[in-house]
This record gives C-alpha cells, sequence and structure tokens, in this order.
C-alpha cells in the first residue's frame, strides 16, 4: 500500500458503516466530504470535512447535486457509496411505494450518482468507486426479496462497470459485510448476537475501504467479504 492524499465523497456519512468511514478517513488525513440527509447528524466540525445534504430517494436531485459537488470539488477522486437501509418480510407484506423506495436507495440512486460523476473521474489519474453491498447480494434468504434484489443488482453493476472501466483510471470495488452492529437493526425484528465474536464493527468496514483506497493503482480489488467469525442471529419479541 502507499499513503496518497485522496479527496473521497462518503455517501450515508451521518451513521452507521459511513460514519465509521468518513472518521477514519479524516483521522487518516484524508479530504471527506459527508453526503447525508440531514446535515444536523454532523455535529462537531473538521477541518477536513465538508457536509452536504442530499436525500438519495429523490433521484431528480442526484445529478444537479453532482455537478454542483464537481464545481465545489474538481479534487474529487473518489467515492464510497454507503448509504443504504433495510426492510424485510415476505412481498405480500411490502407496498408498492416500499418496494419501490427500498430499490431506489439501495440500487438506483448509487447508479445515478455513479453516473453523474464516472466523466470527471475518468479525468483524475487515479480514482475509486467503491460501494457497499452486503452478504445479501451472495445469496437470496426468505422475508429478504426485494433487499436481496437490489443488493444482487449492486453487485452486478459493479461487475459490469469494473470490466467497463478496465482501460481508464477508475478502479471499482464492492465489499460485502456480513451482519454489523449499527443502528440499521434498529426497526427491524432481528439483530446479530451480542457476543463479540458474533457480529462485524463498522470499523472492520472502514478497515477495509482504507484498504482499497491505499491499493496502488496498478491493481484492483475486486471484491471483499466480510462475516462475524460465529453468525447468530437473535430474533427480537
Amino acid at each position: 500500500m502507499h499513503t496518497v492524499r485522496r479527496t473521497v465523497l462518503v455517501t450515508g456519512a451521518s451513521s452507521g458503516i459511513g460514519r465509521a468511514i468518513a472518521k477514519q478517513l479524516l483521522n487518516a488525513g484524508q479530504r471527506v466530504i459527508g453526503l447525508s440527509r440531514d446535515l444536523s447528524q454532523f455535529r462537531h466540525p473538521h477541518p477536513g470535512f465538508t457536509g452536504i445534504e442530499l436525500d438519495l430517494a429523490k433521484l431528480d436531485a442526484i445529478a444537479p447535486a453532482a455537478k454542483q459537488l464537481l464545481q465545489d470539488f474538481p479534487s474529487l477522486d473518489a467515492v464510497v457509496f454507503a448509504a443504504g437501509f433495510g426492510r424485510f418480510g415476505s412481498l405480500e407484506q411490502f407496498s408498492y411505494n416500499q418496494i419501490e423506495q427500498l430499490l431506489t436507495v439501495n440500487f438506483t440512486a448509487p447508479v445515478f450518482l455513479t453516473r453523474a460523476l464516472l466523466p470527471s473521474l475518468k479525468q483524475q489519474p487515479h480514482s475509486n468507486l467503491l460501494y457497499i453491498g452486503s452478504e445479501a447480494a451472495l445469496k437470496g434468504s426468505r422475508n429478504g426479496t426485494i433487499y436481496c434484489a437490489g443488493k444482487f443488482a449492486l453487485r452486478g453493476f459493479t461487475q459490469a462497470l469494473r470490466d467497463e472501466c478496465g482501460k481508464s483510471s477508475v478502479r471499482v470495488s464492492l465489499i460485502n459485510p456480513g451482519m454489523v452492529d449499527t443502528a440499521f437493526f434498529a426497526t427491524l425484528g432481528f439483530a446479530p448476537g451480542k457476543q463479540a465474536n458474533q457480529a462485524l464493527q463498522a470499523d472492520d468496514i472502514a478497515n477495509a475501504v482504507s484498504y482499497i483506497l491505499q491499493a496502488g493503482p496498478h491493481c484492483v480489488i475486486d471484491e471483499i467479504n466480510l462475516n462475524p467469525a460465529n453468525k447468530v442471529i437473535e430474533f427480537k419479541k
């Protein structure tokens, strides 16, 4: 690995995995632009951090926001797509609006933002597109029809985009975490086990992100799968 100064856009930077990634990058001296639906979540100013408010569920707002972003930060050379949420249940329990929202935030919005930023990233001498996927992209599971579909789609997208960008300066990577101990599970009916080896920590994902971003420009780290040593699911009463 080699240490270089990067300007990194992190979506979902106000909580969970995205927040851990942003903090670790700042601690390493990187310039971080944090995207969030709610800027009030960024309570501690940092000289290397800029918060930008954007609701990724509003697809029409993505391209104009990306255009302004590139004007304000022409040195942007890496994007980490960490925004997302989960909703689980049998297909018949989903409303049509819930299906649309879940697929929009977890898949369509990252594709829109990638499309808007890609031409500029190709002009950089070395750039990264890094997507936070899920173990749900590797195997379909009961009550995960829509969530798994979005993550499978994201995985297929990154594989195709990696090949498409192979002759450019852009490196495309995907991280598929298992269950991570974050607020992701706060509104769900299940959560990872409480023992230390039964869930990943957000910093585990941030470590993988840092590794990928500091890898030499001559190589691409295609995909990383991370899981807790002992996978345990606890169902809430």
